[in-house]
């Protein structure tokens, strides 16, 4: 069973697609396609500031018309950013993204970026767990057959 987000990185794998905040939106956007992400890690002196999304994306940049040529990630990316650790059980990650509604979030250990969990991750995380307890609660009942 998954229970810490280090279980669930140990599973998916650790990579995580990074940005500047003066990077161009569409190279950006162009990682995302590339990489088949939603979301990517804004990234300053090794530290994360934001993160840019598809949400961003759909939210800020499409009314920004002619400018968008020119607009940077620092210029639409959500600032405030959750991050947890890799100790950091599921249900208090899904906790944080149901309160904050956000879909990403950063793993930071001994203050690095480790990976990137979203919020597919724990749903797959927890459906896997309750699928995992109703087979054990299935085979108590029937006696271990």
């Amino acid at each position: 069973m998954l229970r810490t987000i280090a279980q669930i990185l140990d599973s998916k794998g650790h990579e995580v697609w990074c940005v500047a905040p003066e990077d161009k939106i569409a190279d950006a956007l162009n990682i995302m396609r590339n990489k088949q992400v939603g979301a990517l890690v804004v990234l300053e002196d090794r530290q994360v500031v934001g993160l840019f999304s598809e949400r961003d994306y759909a939210t800020k940049v499409d009314f920004c018309g002619s400018n968008c040529a020119v607009m940077t990630v620092r210029d639409v990316m959500t600032n405030e950013v959750y991050c947890v650790t890799l100790e950091t059980s599921i249900d208090e990650a899904m906790v944080l993204v149901t309160k904050s509604r956000c879909r990403h979030l950063p793993v930071i250990e001994n203050d690095q970026l480790v990976g990137l969990v979203s919020i597919g991750d724990l749903v797959k995380a927890t459906i896997d767990e309750k699928d995992f307890l109703i087979k054990q609660l299935t085979q108590y009942i029937k006696g271990g057959e």
